[in-house]
């Protein structure tokens, strides 16, 4: 559907990235309620078990309900049999890519959906690596944005 967010479309820009920062309209909450991730199934396939373990590690499963750990735990069943069965069926493929999708699970789905995770800065290990950090952080400051410069005519 046109105009409702994460309905297709080109992939929105980050956040910082954007000129305009227009509110969202339409943003109906409800109370959320912890979710305890299940565990992985010991007869999954590697793949699958890796896939559904990484869900947990993820910044997106802070808003997962236990219907989310349910569906995650449901496509992880579907790509085990599918990676165990010798033969790949490429509309399984697709359903599960699709299935992953409404799980957040790429930067992609995440920003259509204008939900942005923050990278934890790394700590830097020495005196050195401080002051690079600032001079990249002061050199990121001081460009400027491109295109036209302001108040003036070419």
């Amino acid at each position: 559907m046109p105009g409702v967010p994460g309905s297709g479309g080109p992939i929105p820009k980050r956040s910082d990235q954007r000129r305009r920062r227009n509110a969202v309209e339409g943003l109906t909450t409800g109370a959320a309620r912890p979710a305890e991730r299940p565990e992985p199934d010991e007869h999954w396939h590697e793949l699958a078990r890796d896939w559904f373990l990484a869900l947990a590690e993820s910044g997106q499963s802070d808003y997962y309900q236990a219907s989310d750990w349910q569906t995650a735990r449901v496509w992880a069943e579907i790509l085990s049999r599918q990676m165990e069965s010798g033969r790949m069926s490429s509309q399984m493929v697709a359903a599960w890519a699709a299935g992953a999708t409404e799980l957040l699970t790429t930067e992609g789905a995440r920003r259509r959906l204008r939900l942005e995770l923050e990278r934890l800065p790394v700590a830097p290990d020495g005196p050195d690596e401080v002051e690079d950090e600032l001079d990249a952080h002061r050199a990121r400051r001081s460009r400027k944005p491109s295109g036209h410069a302001a108040g003036g005519s070419s």
